[in-house]
Order: structure tokens, then sequence, then C-alpha cells
């Protein structure tokens, strides 16, 4: 037997061979690992951060590189190589580097596959951004994406033998980090700007809020957590910093007014309604402040409420000032019914002195009438008697003295007329019975004694009248008819007295000489007519002109107190 030696470099040569194609073989079928993570992280990052890319499109790539990877593990070398026969020396800037030969495994059209989806989904990515306006995205992010996508297309013609070229899986894919890292720096600086400003603007707001005696809050429902302005949170006694729940917040309300407000805050969070209180708060120092709280729930997209927001504004001075317009209002109300109270008696007072003044005409008026009738009269009737009899006596002897003593009897009975008319007229109608009857009555001694027109018109449907409200309107018919007789000259009067759905009407009508109405109401007949008409629950009007004479019109309600005491 023969044995045949081989040079001892051969051998080195022919085992460092054999490792070199070992290692080769591994990093074959274990670069798909770290270019899954990288695919699966770039469009994840374009889907979560720059919130475009079609969600078919990132699925489809998912699904395509995760079963890529799994059918890479399956096969023996690869999903790129069915077998690795060598490997070739390529000279590279100088240097020496190998790449792999041997058979392209057919599977590895899905790898290819996964690469165009890609890079569809880059291109759609940059359209979408440039749309919206965002072109540094676009061309930073989209541009770098769509380079490497491209780059990358150096894969399968290396792996086909097209391109005698080392594989650059560090050039394709390092464009797309850089563009990442760029991204994110700039976030992060932005954030870092954002979070500066955040900061002056919450000084800002709490200088604002501090000025304007305001305290802003916000409660987290599902933490249970309170944020207060920090102001607010050293005036209720609150720590600096740390958590505070709704019971922390309550225990500074006033015992009084925590059931009102809890009841108000459950009743809009349950119905999703503004709320609006207030109430009293007590301060560290122990002192009471009135708080006036408005807030609104915030509801997430299925309704549910999340946060009420809320501002709390301090109205101590409002209420104190409204206390002392209350007050101010009581202390005013009780001098208005004490002056209410003297006017009242005042009132009562006049009307007593005014009825005094009344009885006594009535009195007088009556003694003058008795006095007319019993004295003027009868000596008025005794003079024509008298006068009569020396009549007779002269008739025969001599005639012209008898004519001159017929008429004294003439004379002397007119006057004993008119002084029975008169004792007639101030005796009153206290007792007239029917008003309608009593009027009929007035108007026929009108007639008779005065020789005036006079007419009375009543309704045939009249309402029983009461006996005080009846000798109140006769005396207020008489004193009008005779004052259209006395000092109007009236040559008509017509006196009538009707009924509506509301009040009794009694008016009186002539067509004297009248007075000047503009001038007011002076004379004591007119006054006495109008309280006549107050004592009964009515009211007296007088129109009055040179032209159309005098109406006097008297309105008493039907619903009138018919126990009404009559002025005598």
């Amino acid at each position: 037997m023969v044995v045949q030696d081989f040079p001892q470099t051969s051998l080195r040569e022919f085992s460092e061979k054999r490792v070199r194609n070992r290692r080769e073989k591994l990093l074959i079928r274990w670069i798909h690992l770290p270019v899954w993570v990288l695919i699966i992280s770039f469009v994840a990052f374009v889907r979560r951060y720059l919130h475009t890319g079609r969600a078919w499109l990132a699925w489809s790539i998912y699904g395509v590189r995760t079963l890529v990877l799994i059918l890479n593990f399956s096969f023996p070398v690869s999903i790129n190589f069915w077998s690795i026969s060598g490997l070739r020396q390529l000279p590279l800037w100088g240097e020496m580097v190998s790449a792999p030969i041997g058979v392209p495994n057919p599977w590895g059209s899905l790898s290819q596959l996964s690469l165009v989806l890609l890079l569809i989904f880059s291109v759609d990515a940059t359209i979408s951004l440039l749309r919206r306006g965002d072109r540094r995205r676009a061309l930073v992010l989209g541009g770098s994406m769509i380079f490497s996508t491209i780059f990358a297309v150096h894969v399968p013609l290396v792996i086909w033998g097209v391109l005698e070229i080392p594989f650059f899986f560090t050039f394709a894919y390092t464009a797309i980090v850089v563009a990442m890292g760029y991204e994110l720096s700039n976030e992060m600086a932005r954030t870092v700007q954002l979070a500066r400003e955040l900061e002056e603007s919450d000084k800002r707001l709490n200088l604002a809020a501090d000025s304007a005696a305001v305290g802003l809050w916000e409660w987290d429902l599902n933490k249970d957590e309170i944020w207060v302005s920090p102001t607010r949170r050293v005036q209720l006694g609150l720590p600096p910093s740390g958590k505070i729940t709704f019971e922390d917040l309550v225990s500074r309300w006033h015992v009084d007014d925590r059931d009102q407000i809890r009841n108000a805050v459950k009743d809009a969070i349950e119905n999703g309604k503004d709320y609006e209180a207030e109430f009293r708060i007590v301060l560290a120092d122990g002192s009471v402040r009135w708080v006036r709280a408005r807030g609104r729930v915030q509801v997430n997209n299925h309704g549910k409420p999340m946060r009420l927001l809320g501002v709390s504004a301090d109205v101590t001075a409002r209420k104190e000032a409204e206390l002392q317009a209350q007050e101010q209002r009581n202390e005013l109300e009780q001098l208005r019914q004490q002056k209410t109270a003297l006017l009242e008696k005042e009132v009562a007072e006049r009307a007593r002195l005014e009825r005094e003044v009344i009885e006594s005409c009535a009195r007088e008026q009556r003694r003058i009438a008795y006095d007319l009738h019993d004295g003027v009269g009868q000596e008025l009737v005794g003079i024509a008697l008298s006068a009569k009899l020396l009549e007779q006596k002269l008739r025969t002897a001599s005639p012209v003295e008898a004519e001159k003593a017929s008429a004294i009897v003439r004379l002397a009975n007119e006057a004993a007329r008119h002084a029975r008319l008169t004792a007639r007229t101030l005796e009153g109608a206290d007792g007239v019975g029917d008003l309608k009857t009593a009027l009929e009555a007035l108007a026929r001694n009108v007639r008779d004694h005065c020789h005036v027109e006079s007419m009375v018109r009543a309704d045939a449907s009249s309402l029983p009248v009461s006996a005080p409200v009846s000798a109140q309107l006769y005396r207020i018919a008489q004193e009008a008819v005779h004052n259209a007789v006395e000092h109007g000259s009236a040559r008509q009067v017509w006196i009538d007295l009707g009924f509506n759905h509301q009040n009794m009407v009694l008016t009186i009508r002539d067509d004297g000489k009248g007075f000047d109405g503009s001038a007011g109401l002076d004379g004591m007949g007119l006054r006495i007519m109008q309280y006549r008409a107050q004592c009964i629950g009515g009211s007296c009007e007088v129109q009055s002109n040179s032209t159309n004479g005098t109406i006097v019109t008297c309105r008493v309600p039907l619903q009138a107190d018919p126990d009404v005491r009559p002025i005598p």
C-alpha cells in the first residue's frame, strides 16, 4: 500500500477553505434575521410615526418577509442558495473579498417579492407625504427608503451571477437607518424645545390664573388623580407635588356644601353635562372663601367619560357684596313697611277727617233743611196767608192796593215753594229705597220746581242695589243735578243708570254752560262726589267744557261690599 504524501501547506489551505465555506453558509443563512428586523421596523416606523402608507401593503410585507425568514431556516443552506460550491475572490478598494458560488434557490423569488412590495410601499408613502405638504420628510425618509430598496436589487443579481460583486447589505440599509436617526434626533430636539415652551407657557398661565384669582384643575376619572394649579394647592394646604385624589379635594370643601357638590359632579359625569356650582372652601389658614367652579366632561370615542376639566374663581367679594346688598334691601323693606304704615295711618286719619267733614256737612244740611221747612217755610206761608187776607179786605175798598197784596201773596208762595225744594234737597236720601224710583222722583222735582227738563233712563234688568250704595249714588246724582241747575243754568238734564259685566255706571249729563275742566276740581261739591264714590269702592269722573256742558260718570264695581257704611 502506497501512501502519497501531500504537502503540509496544501492541507492547511484546504482546511481553511472549508472553514470559510462553513462560515459563509452560516452568514448567508443568519443574515435574513437582521434583514427581517430592519424591514419590519422600517414599515412600522412609517405607519406609526409618519401615519402614512397603505395598511394592506404593510401587512403584505410583514407576511411575505416572515414567510421568507421561516423558509430560510427550513432549507439546507438558505432561501437564496440551494447549495454553495465555493467562493470567488474579488478585489475591492485594494482588498480581496469573497463572494459565494452556488445553485440559486427558486424560493428566493419570495425575497425579491418582498423588495418589490417594499419599493411600492415606499413610493406610496412618499407621495402621501408630498400631498400632505411634508416635503422634508418625503425627501429624507421616503427618498432614503426608495434608494435603499433599489440598491438592494443587486443581491438577486449577484446570486444569479449577473454581477460579480460582493453583497452590500450594509450600504443598502444604512441610508434608511441614517434617515430615521436624523428624523428622530430632530424630533428629540423639537421635543426638548416644546418642553421648554410648555414650561414657559405653564408659567405664564399660572401667572395669569394667579392674577385673576382663578384656579385650574383636571380630574383623571380612570386614575382618580386630580391636577391643581400650584397656587391653589398652597391655598388649600395640599402638598406642592404628588397625587391628589377626589376625596383629598372634598376634604377642603365646607361641610355644609359637600353633598351638593358631589351630586353636581356626579350628574355632570353621568349625563355628560357641564358642571357649574358655587360653594365654600376652607383654606389652609382656616379662612372660608366662596368659589365658583365650572367644568366640562371629556369622553372617549365610545362616549365614556375620561376626565373633567375645569376652572374655579374666587367670588368671595361678590358674595359679600350680595350679602351687604341683601341686608340693605332688608333695611329698605323695613323702612318701606314703616313708611307705608305711617302713610296708611295718615290716609286713614285723613279719611276720618274727611268723613267727619262730610258728616258735619250732612248734619248741617239737615239742620238747614229743617229750619227752612219748619221756620222760613212756615213764616213764608204765614206771610202768604196774611197777604191773602189783606187782599180780600182791599178788594172792594182799594183795588190797586189789593193787586199789590196779590203780588205779595204770589211772591210769598213762590219763596215758600223754593224753600221746601231746597229743604228736600238738603235733607238727603239715606232711605231712598229703590234707586231707580228715587232718581225718577229727583227728576220730577227738578221738572216741577225748577222748570228744567229732566229725564231718567235705567236698565230694566237692573241688579238689586244695596242701601248704602243707593244712598251714595243718589247723593252724587243730587249734587250733580244741583250743580247743573244752580251753576250751569242747564235747560236739560239726563240721568242714566246702567250695568255691564263688571261695573254699575251712573251718568249725569246736562247742556249747561259748564266750566274749565283743565283747571282742576276745586269745588267742594265735586270733591265730595269723588269721596262718596270711593266710599263704595267706585270712582267718579267729571268732564266739562263751555260748549257741551258737564258729564259726571260714576263707576261702582258689582263686587262692591254692600255693607259699606253710608255717609250720613
